[in-house]
């Protein structure tokens, strides 16, 4: 029994140090996650989503905080009890969110480590018969110290874990395991490889056979039955391969620029998911930046998911001159984990990512400034027998003349190519043919 608790007791300390300080090297994500918990389609407890950050660093805090106990022997009756009840809380959490198909991810190792739902559960299943164990064998677990350095390690655990919380809300998170950590480029993680998985779905084809209902399953076929179709219902039985980034886009008043973006040099980016919820210190110092900037070379722009009125009246509460476009709140708390946060964009890649605590750490060297593109009538090309006009031209031609007028949809890289080559900006593409002499 003494060697199964000592095996006991160092699997449980190890893993929730480790889980710990994965959480706690980002707990604004955490907070992220609990909110997700407390939304009314989930336990429906939306009066505790103001207080989630809060509760997240108590929550993670508490877990490297009894690790460390448990592995010292501080306070054993406490301490495995605390870590039962604990155990007994996440394993609720990941049943739920199992059973009820609720949560896809329950952020039990952040963004290190994805679980679904049931293996999260099995884990935590896991580990609450591991507890149970040392709850058994509580009488073999001895602190591994005198009792003065054992309360001087605790002492500096707990205080370690508080430190280290702070420090990444002030800042950002020590180790980025996002998809748009530093080095990453944005337009690659948004690709598909061509022989990605699919997902596999069911589908439950209803009939009306001769007066009584039937359902007749199929991979996706319409199934060969005589009877009169009623309904169907599809259910994903495996999940496709899914890019690390699937949501973010830049659009302006219903205008897709994600591409034309992606594709700047030089680029410096503001985000802020809500400008409603900005920090004031860090909106004050967008000004200098945005100055210091475009000084040397930069062009800066601003991502958020508000509205309208929210763009104008933080541009005019603190001078701020570049434009906000629109991005999805749930990706822009993934980009960066501060409101405001900074990111220097290289054609997609990210080069630089600062808090805004750290705006002076951002490095702006002058760079070449790039002539701002041509401004092009209505953003149109014009290819009259494959000359590039403008719609001047196309009035002025004589109806008789012409062949044929096309509008082509698929011309993104038509328009990419002769962007680059003529420094335009050109968003759509039609085509107009001449009739032969």
């Amino acid at each position: 029994m003494k060697i199964l608790v000592a095996i006991c007791r160092g699997l449980v300390g190890g893993l929730f140090i480790f889980s710990g300080l994965i959480k706690l090297n980002d707990p604004l994500g955490v907070s992220y996650k609990l909110q997700e918990y407390f939304s009314p389609d989930v336990l429906n407890m939306p009066s505790f989503e103001p207080y989630a950050l809060i509760i997240a660093i108590l929550m993670v805090v508490l877990e490297v905080v009894l690790g460390v106990f448990l592995l010292i022997g501080y306070k054993r009756k406490f301490t495995i009890w605390s870590l039962f009840v604990l155990i007994v809380f996440f394993t609720f959490l990941t049943f739920y969110a199992w059973y009820f198909d609720k949560v896809k991810d329950c952020g039990c190792f952040g963004d290190f480590l994805k679980l679904e739902p049931f293996q999260s559960f099995v884990k935590d299943l896991v580990l609450l018969g591991l507890i149970v164990v040392l709850l058994f064998g509580i009488k073999h677990i001895k602190p591994i110290f005198n009792k003065f350095m054992t309360t001087i390690i605790a002492l500096i655990g707990f205080l370690g874990s508080l430190w280290f919380g702070y420090h990444v809300l002030m800042h950002l998170p020590t180790w980025d395991f996002r998809a748009y950590k530093i080095g990453k480029n944005i337009q690659e993680g948004m690709s598909i490889p061509e022989n990605a998985a699919k997902p596999i779905v069911e589908y439950s084809w209803k009939f009306n056979i001769g007066g009584k209902e039937q359902i007749v399953v199929t991979n996706g076929s319409y199934p060969s039955v005589e009877g009169d179709f009623i309904s169907v219902d599809t259910k994903v039985i495996k999940e496709g391969y899914q890019p690390p980034i699937y949501d973010f886009s830049i659009e302006s008043e219903g205008e897709d620029l994600t591409q034309q973006l992606l594709t700047e040099e030089n680029l410096i980016v503001v985000v802020s998911y809500s400008l409603e919820k900005i920090e004031q210190k860090g909106a004050m110092k967008l000004k200098t930046l945005s100055e210091d900037a475009i000084k040397n070379g930069y062009k800066v722009i601003g991502l958020t998911a508000s509205g309208g009125e929210a763009k104008q009246r933080i541009k005019e509460a603190y001078n701020i001159d570049f434009e906000f476009y629109l991005c999805d709140e749930k990706a822009l708390k993934t980009v960066v984990r501060s409101n405001p946060g900074i990111l220097e964009l290289d054609a997609g890649t990210i080069k630089q990512k600062v808090h805004w605590n750290d705006i002076d750490d951002l490095e702006l060297p002058k760079v070449e400034r790039k002539p701002e593109p041509k401004l092009v009538e209505n953003n149109t090309l014009y290819l009259i027998d494959g000359k590039i006009s403008t719609k001047a031209d196309l009035d002025a031609l004589d109806e008789e003349n012409i062949e044929g007028i096309y509008f082509i949809k698929d011309s993104r890289e038509v328009l990419d190519s002769i962007n680059k080559a003529n420094n335009s900006n050109y968003t759509s593409y039609i085509r107009v043919e001449l009739k032969k002499e």
